[in-house]
């Protein structure tokens, strides 16, 4: 049975990678919106140092940041990519939750878990993996952001149809597993996808899943 396949990959990938401390602790609403549209398209190394240049310029709050010149927000943000709209980005939202929302993502995350996904979608530049991993993350809502690591190796493992879009592997993954597992499954199948799934040539044979894989060595034979 898939569920039951899908609790042994858990339980293996969990002594195969080790959580992050960070995923032990909350963290601010507001810093994590920051930071995951920072990260878009953009390597995590990039997305770090060009988080610390904004942080060590601008506090990072609402009120600052909307009444920044855009100008300057770009200026701390070239190691990541697409800086100009990701700080044309930045500004508008700070502007909204400001004006909005009296400068707190809180009454959005109070909302149920549906409507606030619906309201910070409706913001934008934020897609619904930039909304989940802020549910997830600073909320604790019950939901999976779907990065491209996730949906590979989640239809690589069956656990996706392979055609599925985002909202079709959010869904299917969330079937297959507890809500208080979440979290992991989102981490855990990001890391084995650089270590071990990875785009174009998957290390099947040293893979730590490869017996409940379905798809074990297929891609090695397209490659």
């Amino acid at each position: 049975m898939k569920d039951k396949r899908a609790a042994i990959v858990l339980q293996i990938l969990r002594e195969t990678f080790m959580l992050p401390k960070w995923t032990k602790a909350k963290r601010n609403p507001f810093e994590t919106l920051i930071l995951t549209i920072i990260s878009q398209n953009t390597a995590d190394r990039n997305t770090a140092r060009a988080f610390e240049c904004l942080s060590n310029k601008f506090e990072i709050k609402p009120e600052v940041l909307a009444k920044t010149e855009t100008s300057k927000i770009e200026e701390t943000l070239k190691t990541a990519g697409l800086y100009r709209n990701k700080a044309k980005t930045i500004k508008q939202i700070s502007r909204i939750i400001l004006e909005k929302f009296r400068g707190s993502v809180q009454p959005i995350l109070s909302l149920p878990l549906e409507e606030a996904r619906k309201t910070l979608i409706q913001m934008p530049g934020i897609g619904p993996k930039t909304a989940d991993v802020v549910l997830l993350f600073s909320a604790e809502k019950p939901t999976i952001p779907v990065d491209t690591h996730v949906n590979r190796v989640a239809k690589r493992l069956g656990f996706a149809p392979e055609n599925g879009d985002y909202e079709a592997i959010r869904a299917n993954l969330q079937s297959l597993y507890n809500p208080q597992d979440y979290l992991a499954v989102h981490v855990l199948l990001i890391a084995h996808g650089r270590s071990y799934c990875k785009a174009r040539r998957p290390f099947c044979e040293q893979c730590p899943v490869n017996n409940h894989c379905p798809s074990r060595g297929l891609w090695n034979e397209k490659a």
